[in-house]
């Protein structure tokens, strides 16, 4: 960013660097390695010279541009006020860290591994306690100074005093940050951390002393940033582009982990109000790639000159990872939605087989389990022993057909308007002390029950399907005498109330990956139940759930760890604080042909930064 060094946190930093040159005089040291991970070893061995998914022989050259809905203020992406609106490629999982670097780097061919980058080794204790990383000594900042034990420390501090979470969070859960050598630094942890917590510091970014003030660190800033990553921002046009540009001297090259990745000279990401103006874009050659979520838009709408020319190309991949929970959410901190059997009466009213053939060609799946399509997920399995065991501490948490494997999402007769499920629903709603009068559902107090459904474009679909969606839904509510208001608003909007937990049902994705660990408390956990920005959107404070997500954490085998994920999928089923939806099996990708990818597809599905330009030279 530019900025001078401030003196805010010098005296802290000050106490570390003491610290940092005494060694613990029973220290056990392992032997260092390439990688970790998280259960059993790293499939690639040391001597490995590129992820199997990137092509080390791409050409380097060209322009990518990626097209977003949406709008940017902020380039620091590691501040509380960027989680909504930080500019996308700078520290991104999908378009890749442009700018800043992690530690290590996750291969998306194996569920959570991490391979060395800024830091060329690492080694870990058997107990997790501790991990000691070392740096590669031709780690550089773009502006040509060295990555430094001292930077590492600076970000740390930082990040805990100023950053926002997971950050922040993460570096909490730390007893001692100490530097063991000109390139090297071990992290010991305390009782708040678990068992993934050292795989998530190979995650975290490290920012340069130097470039920073801290005193204005915290403040939405469109200065560029200094980083170490392979690009540099050359263009800012605030809320509509942000263009970078292939740093000439960029220092990792030919690490292996950054091998056939980075191919292009300069990547540029535009902003689209919307999701019809961005598919507009697309059509007209505007950007070069659009992963599409609508299997409608999917069969119709791509009757254009240029992918009916090929110019176009359209992909179809098998997904190989969970499914996800796409789904309705309800705001359990408001007193209509607490009761877990109105939430259940409420999620049978959605007829799935009714929009699933006349929205979308029946391209769909219901979704039943937040880990479908997995070894993770409980549905259709009855519960281990070991299940039984941990849920017994909590008694009437999951359902009897949870905990059976017999439960499925209800199933309707497709008409929209199917009799048994409303009867079902209406006497549901009535033992729990609804009544209805001259046509419309009243509250136990007496209140005609009305809901809020807020919604805008993007959430996993096109904002016109989400809108259908809802207004089907409505009409089958109505025929209870339900109340709903369809709330559609613009993207500034809808990120200001989503985040302040401002409806009554909002719409959201729930990824899933082969690897659920620490974030799952900023998804469900009680902690950030009233923290304004986590992803809490249902308002879950459940200790079952709290209890789940840390049995999870502490699995050492991988029988222990399916049996754990299993119990907490039931847990999230069983609490009906979604409205399940469907996923799709398949990924659906157009690209125009001037861009190319490798043809090894990873676990993880195609990855951008890996891609090339096919007017650039080898």
């Amino acid at each position: 960013m530019n900025f001078r060094n401030s003196g805010m946190i010098k005296g802290s930093l000050g106490a570390i660097a003491v610290a940092s040159m005494l060694l613990s005089a029973n220290q056990a040291f392992a032997e260092p390695s390439h990688g970790i991970a998280m259960r059993g070893q790293p499939l690639l061995p040391a001597d490995y010279t590129h992820f199997d998914y990137a092509n080390p022989d791409a050409p380097k050259g060209g322009t990518l541009v990626y097209g977003v809905t949406g709008s940017f203020d902020d380039l620091n992406p590691f501040d509380s006020k960027s989680i909504r609106t930080g500019a996308r490629g700078i520290w991104d999982p999908i378009f890749g860290n442009l700018v800043y670097e992690p530690l290590l780097k996750r291969n998306k061919n194996e569920p959570f591994t991490l391979y060395g980058q800024l830091a060329e080794k690492v080694e870990m204790s058997e107990d997790r306690k501790w991990i000691e990383f070392y740096l590669n000594p031709k780690a550089a900042f773009s502006d040509g100074k060295p990555v430094t034990v001292a930077d590492v420390l600076f970000t740390y501090e930082l990040l805990r005093e100023k950053g926002r979470p997971p950050y922040s969070s993460r570096v909490k859960q730390t007893s001692k940050i100490e530097q063991t050598g000109e390139h090297s630094f071990k992290i010991t942890f305390n009782e708040k951390a678990s068992r993934e917590t050292p795989m998530l510091f190979g995650l975290m970014p490290v920012l340069p002393k130097h470039a920073i003030d801290v005193d204005e660190f915290g403040k939405s800033t469109l200065v560029p940033p200094v980083g170490s990553g392979p690009y540099v921002i050359s263009e800012v046009k605030p809320g509509e582009q942000i263009t970078y540009t292939k740093n000439p001297n960029y220092w990792g090259n030919d690490i292996p982990s950054q091998r056939g990745f980075h191919n292009f000279e300069t990547v540029r990401v535009d902003y689209y109000r919307g999701g019809n103006a961005q598919f507009e874009g697309f059509k007209k050659g505007l950007f070069d790639v659009y992963q599409e979520n609508s299997p409608s838009k999917w069969r119709t709408a791509y009757d254009f000159s240029a992918a009916n020319d090929g110019r176009v190309e359209r992909e179809t991949f098998k997904r190989r990872t969970p499914s996800g929970m796409l789904g309705f959410v309800f705001n359990t901190r408001r007193d209509k939605l607490k009761n877990v059997k109105v939430r259940q009466a409420l999620a049978s009213l959605f007829d799935f087989e009714w929009a699933n053939a006349n929205l979308f060609y029946g391209a769909y799946v219901r979704t039943s389990s937040y880990w479908q399509e997995s070894n993770l997920s409980s549905f259709g399995q009855p519960a281990s022993e070991n299940e039984k065991a941990f849920l017994a501490q909590f008694p009437n948490s999951v359902a009897p057909e949870v905990l059976d494997g017999t439960y499925k999402a209800p199933v309707a007769d497709g008409s929209g308007r199917d009799r048994k499920v409303l009867r079902n629903a209406l006497k549901q709603l009535k033992a729990e002390g609804f009544t209805f009068e001259n046509g419309k559902m009243m509250t136990p107090s007496g209140k005609p029950f009305q809901l809020e459904f807020l919604i805008a474009g993007g959430a996993g679909l096109s904002g016109q399907d989400i809108e259908r969606l809802s207004l089907a839904y409505k009409r089958s509510a109505a025929r209870l005498g339900i109340g709903v208001d369809v709330r559609l608003v613009d993207d500034s909007q809808y990120q200001a109330r989503k985040g302040s937990f401002d409806y009554d049902i909002t719409i959201n994705v729930y990824s899933s990956s082969l690897s659920p660990g620490a974030e799952q408390f900023w998804r469900w956990g009680s902690a950030s139940k009233d923290e304004e920005g986590s992803f809490n959107f249902a308002g879950v404070a459940e200790p079952a759930i709290d209890a789940a997500i840390k049995k999870l954490l502490s699995a050492t085998s991988e029988e222990e760890f399916q049996d754990a994920v299993r119990t907490y999928d039931r847990l999230l089923i069983s609490g009906h604080y979604v409205i399940p939806l469907y996923h799709q099996p398949e990924i659906f990708l157009a690209r125009w042909k001037r861009v190319n990818r490798p043809d090894n597809n990873p676990l993880y599905g195609p990855q951008f930064p890996t891609w090339w330009h096919e007017d650039a030279k080898q």
